[in-house]
This record gives C-alpha cells, structure tokens and sequence, in this order.
C-alpha cells in the first residue's frame, strides 16, 4: 500500500483480520496452508500473529465506492482461499468459543510469545487498520494530535467482540480488554512536531521492552511502512458495509485535523482518553459514551451524530456524506457487530458455535 492524496480525496487503504473457521464455528490454525496456496485472484492475504486468522489489506484508493467493492472483494477472495482447505472466514474480532490460539512458526511471533506469555498466547484477536494517505510526518503528526478524542466513537461503530473463550464478557469490544495488555497500545499524548513523536518512539525501544517498531501499537500511529496515518482502534467489522463506513469516517477525521493543523491542539488529559475508549468498548452502541465536545456521558446516537457533524465539511467535498448517512442508516437499523452476535445467540438457545457461523455467512454480504 502506498498513500497520496488524489484530487480532494485523500487515498484510504483497510486491512483486516479475519477468523478461520471449521464447520463447528471453531477456530482452525490453517493459515500457513491457506496462503500457501493462495491464487493470485484470491487477493492478497497475509499471517497474523496466529494460525487461527489471515489478513488481507486493499490497495490505496480514493472512491468510497472502490474501497466498499475492494472491501467485498477481498473478503471473498479470502473465502475462495479457504475453501480449498475446508475452512471459512469470520469477521469476528473474538472468537465466539474457546481456543487455545497456535503461534505462526515465525522467528519474530515466537519471540513476542516467549517475552509476553499471556498476553501474546490469547492474542487471537482480530482489528481492523486503516491507512489513510498524509503528505508527510509533519502532516501526519498534526493529524495524530487533533483526533485522539474522536477514535472513542469509532471503537464504538466498529465494536464486535462481545464474547471470550466461551462466554459473554458484558463488552462490547473484549477484544479492545485483550489488546490493552501490550505495554505500547491506547492513546497518546500530543506530539507537537515529527521530531517528537520519533523521539517517543525511540525512547520506547530504548526501554527493551519492545521487540521493535512493529510493536508501537498506538490506537493512531505514523505507518512504519507507509505514508499514511495508521488508525488501529477498530474490531474487525462483521459487516463489510461497517467497514466501509470505518473507513469513510477516519478519512474524514484524518482531513478535518489536517484542516487544523495551525489551529491549537485540544488539550486532553490521557485518563480522560482512555476512559473514553473504555466506555466505547464496553457499550458499543448500546449505552452512554462520552461525548468529545463536554467529556460527559451522553446517548451513543448522539456522539457518533457529533462525529459526522465533526467531519461533516471533509465529507461534503469528497463526496462521501450521502454515502456515509446510507451506512448509518444501515448500522443504526441491524446493530453493530456484538448486538448482532448477541442476537443470534439468543435465536440459537446459547449456541455459539452457531453464531460464529452466522458471523462466517455476513462476513460475505
């Protein structure tokens, strides 16, 4: 992936993981096979940290309509993929049932699992990333100060992961719990210049607590790799159209800070930070987050209305508001991922199992 603005919108490219699934909803560690004999039609899929789930990323793109289809397409590739190896893909940012996750036979994973013990065993867990083109580290790091407030809502959308090993874990977002344990993941402070945020960087690494740049796992980050900001707050989107709408938010988040960046940068305590995406996590979109504007609770319909209305100028000039009000719309009506989860198992007396393949057949709509 690469990143550079085309016309007034900005390129955006979205990685997923995804689960590997048996017949039984369980997850299977039949990655290594599955990339293994990857087509080239299939699309690009990529290891995670475990055997149990795949990633696939979409090219740089700016049409909203693109990156929707570019979406669908790698999700179906992925499938194509697995059908070969008598699996299939879940959108689920947990899995639904127990599973005792298996390491990717990399040098690099099997150290991470060697230094962080727990923390690195249950890491079967799957995001979504999104890549959003900036000019360059200075842009990028004023960008990076200006929407720290504003990720809060976007865990909230996304939010995905209502159960661990079994059971219902009152969260919405549990895999944001399992995620908070690495050293270097949540929000950051401002930055003020790239010089500043290499130097934090730098001073990460210099603990020895890290094993390397892949591992500053900021909810917003400079891509290591690319020339893109990073966001990284997300579950994984049962949906395809959620992910979509992701997408098309952190674009605009992404733009309206740019916009800014001679503007003040809001001055917001970290705990205030973490709260918020504490509370995003464990409501999702079915209670109280806290509302950017005043830090005070307020209904989830609300602060995400506030997000848009945020974003509202970056959307309008590329295009994107109608689509992002359809998407809303649609999100409002079905539910994000960990109501729909709860749903289903409701319908299924408590089969999990069951919702994980439910999961397996909206991955693909």
């Amino acid at each position: 992936m690469t990143g550079t603005g085309t016309g007034t919108a900005r390129t955006v490219g979205v990685e997923e993981e995804l689960l590997l699934v048996g017949h039984d909803g369980a997850p299977v560690p039949r990655a290594g096979a599955v990339i293994g004999t990857a087509e080239p039609t299939d699309g690009p899929l990529e290891h995670e940290f475990m055997q149990e789930q795949i990633e696939t990323a979409t090219p740089p793109l700016a049409a909203l309509e693109d990156i929707a289809a570019a979406i669908r397409a790698n999700r179906t590739g992925a499938q194509a993929a697995a059908d070969r190896h008598d699996a299939r893909i879940a959108a689920l940012a947990t899995s639904p049932l127990p599973v005792d996750g298996t390491t990717v036979d990399k040098l690099r994973y099997l150290a991470a699992r060697a230094e962080f013990g727990l923390t690195a065993r249950e890491q079967l867990t799957s995001g979504c990333h999104v890549h959003v083109a900036v000019a360059d580290d200075a842009e990028g790091v004023a960008v990076l100060d200006r929407i720290g407030p504003w990720l809060a809502p976007l865990m909230a959308l996304s939010a995905n992961s209502p159960y661990w090993m079994g059971v219902d874990s009152a969260y919405a977002s549990f895999r944001s719990q399992v995620w908070s344990r690495w050293p270097t993941s949540g929000p950051t402070r401002c930055f003020g210049t790239p010089e500043a945020y290499h130097a934090a960087v730098d001073g990460l690494l210099a603990t020895g607590t890290i094993l390397d740049k892949g591992m500053i796992y900021f909810d917003a980050r400079l891509s290591a790799r690319y020339p893109t900001v990073e966001i990284r707050v997300a579950d994984v989107c049962l949906s395809a159209d959620t992910a979509t709408l992701l997408a098309a938010l952190a674009r605009g988040l992404v733009e309206t800070a740019a916009r800014a960046a001679d503007s003040p940068t809001p001055d917001v305590p970290i705990e205030i930070l973490r709260t918020a995406l504490w509370r995003a996590g464990r409501s999702g979109l079915a209670g109280d987050l806290l509302d950017p504007r005043t830090w005070r609770p307020a209904p989830a319909h609300d602060v995400v209305g506030a997000l848009v209305d945020h974003v509202r100028d970056a959307l309008v000039d590329m295009g994107d508001l109608d689509h992002v009000t359809e998407l809303l719309g649609v999100l409002w009506a079905g539910g994000n991922g960990a109501s729909r989860q709860r749903a289903w198992a409701v319908e299924a007396d408590g089969d999990l199992g069951a919702v994980a393949l439910r999961a397996a057949d909206a991955t693909l709509l």
